[in-house]
């Protein structure tokens, strides 16, 4: 079963299971496990990387749909995220700007130093929440949505997500997790949604979770 936040009959705010993918596919597909779940129409309207877990919106009717995908396209959406880091940034917060390429054929991204065709910019803000053991636990904004983004802009500067193989942080369950969405309800309400992760790494950081609520 899919934890479910809220629903109505516009939408349906959920916990996206780490492994699951958020966009139609094949195996474990959210879209296709909430349709069983709920005997609804399920409409994705943004993506999380099929090895993070957490937050995450789905509309269940076509306008909804519409009106959450635009008010995503136009940064109209908070999106926060939760990741455990191999190694400590120097500066305990900060902002990071790249210029960033996604691989189709790889799907893996990377940082670039020019802007050319397929480069485009990723923003992100961040805050180093507690370390302990050579690991970090890391709270991060993002300010744009690009494929890999988080992972690839710590990776990039010598501290890959813990777990995330395609980018050097070994093996074991990618620690990423989507904890908080923030949006407005196409009838005009804002709505914020949060959820904190539990389990494995996670739960070595117990103490500086706990604060978060």
């Amino acid at each position: 079963m899919i934890p479910i936040l809220y629903q109505d009959k516009a939408l349906v705010v959920c916990i996206k299971p780490p492994g699951v993918l958020s966009q139609d596919g094949p195996g474990n597909a959210l879209p296709a496990l909430l349709r069983e779940q709920l005997g609804c129409e399920i409409f994705p309207v943004h993506r999380l990387d099929r090895e993070a877990g957490g937050v995450m919106v789905c509309a269940k009717t076509s306008r909804a749909a519409g009106t959450l995908s635009g008010a995503m396209a136009q940064g109209g959406f908070r999106k926060e995220y939760l990741c455990i880091i191999r190694g400590c940034p120097e500066g305990k917060e900060g902002a990071w700007k790249d210029l960033l390429l996604h691989d189709k054929t790889r799907n893996k991204s990377f940082v670039v130093q020019r802007m050319r065709g397929g480069v485009k910019e990723a923003r992100l803000d961040y805050q180093v929440l507690a370390e302990k053991d050579g690991l970090s636990l890391v709270r991060v904004r993002l300010h744009t949505g690009r494929t890999h983004q988080i992972r690839v802009q710590f990776a990039s500067r010598g501290f890959p997500l813990l777990g995330d193989g395609k980018y050097g942080g070994g093996s074991g369950g990618m620690a990423l997790w989507s904890w908080a969405l923030a949006f407005r309800h196409p009838g005009g309400k804002m709505m914020d949604f949060r959820a904190l992760p539990e389990g494995g790494a996670w739960d070595g950081f117990a103490p500086a979770l706990s604060r978060l609520k």
